[in-house]
């Protein structure tokens, strides 16, 4: 391998690297929570309310689930 090479995988894996620490570390929130948590922001800056979020019928397992 020569140097133009060498250099190019190690700056791969350093983009690599630092994209896979990008991102939340504790839960996501669902759709739900998103929408009531907008909600509880707009009341306190005065902002215009957005739309009532609807409570969700239930979680609704998926196939794939298990490999997630």
């Amino acid at each position: 391998m020569n140097g133009g090479r060498i250099f190019a995988v190690i700056a791969l894996l350093l983009a690599a690297a630092a994209v896979a620490g990008c991102g939340r570390k504790s839960a996501l929130d669902t759709p739900y929570q998103a929408q009531v948590d907008a909600r509880k922001q707009a009341e306190k800056t005065g902002a215009p309310l957005p739309a009532a979020p609807e409570k969700p019928d239930r979680d609704k397992p998926f196939i794939l689930d298990p490999l997630l």
